[in-house]
């Protein structure tokens, strides 16, 4: 395996393998998304257009099976900064953690601990005092939950994140068997980020 970190434009070869990824990944629970190539490519332009941006590629024998991004908040779009405004944070001071996604066969090797690092040195060489992502808020009885369901919390709080509750955003996106799309509301965490690793 090897691991190919890209910033802004760099990404354009790449861009709909990985919107491939994001959609096989998140059709997963709890996502249920249901996505389009044409969809992930407007996300992804964020990343594209942003020349502050990473992307930290896994490829196996040139197949793109494992990604994480990240930008500069001010960046991203205002559905992601409106949030942090409302809660008078300086955006400016903000880095953006917009996924890391691994196909099944890939996980449990480490990589998500390597794709936190990778993340966070690209933050402080940006300057910023924090980072942080978001993810989707789901009820425990949820009728889509697997048995054998484990989620990420764990492993978010032991690289140093905080769940805020009061930072939410809301999201719509098509899950498998709706007719049409639906909101989703979506929990922030937060780091402090400290000035050396």
């Amino acid at each position: 395996m090897q691991i190919l970190e890209l910033c802004g434009p760099e990404l354009a070869p790449y861009l709909d393998r990985l919107g491939q990824l994001r959609i096989t990944v998140f059709a997963e629970y709890p996502y249920l998304y249901e996505g389009s190539l044409d969809s992930e490519r407007e996300y992804l332009s964020s990343y594209l257009t942003s020349p502050q941006s990473l992307v930290a590629l896994v490829l196996h024998h040139e197949a793109v099976v494992g990604a994480t991004t990240c930008l500069p908040m001010l960046d991203e779009q205002p559905a992601f900064q409106q949030p942090f405004i409302q809660a008078r944070y300086d955006l400016a001071s903000l880095c953006y953690f917009g996924e890391s996604v691994l196909l099944p066969p890939y996980r449990g090797q480490g990589l998500s601990h390597e794709f936190f690092r990778r993340r966070e040195a690209h933050a402080r060489r940006l300057g910023a005092k924090h980072t942080t992502f978001c993810a989707v808020d789901r009820p425990q009885d949820h009728p889509s939950r697997p048995p054998d369901y484990r989620p990420l919390d764990a492993l978010w709080q032991r690289q140093g994140y905080v769940k805020h509750p009061e930072l939410k955003a809301t999201f719509s996106w098509k899950e498998p068997h709706h007719p049409t799309e639906t909101q989703k509301q979506l929990t922030f965490w937060l780091k402090e980020l400290p000035t050396t690793p």
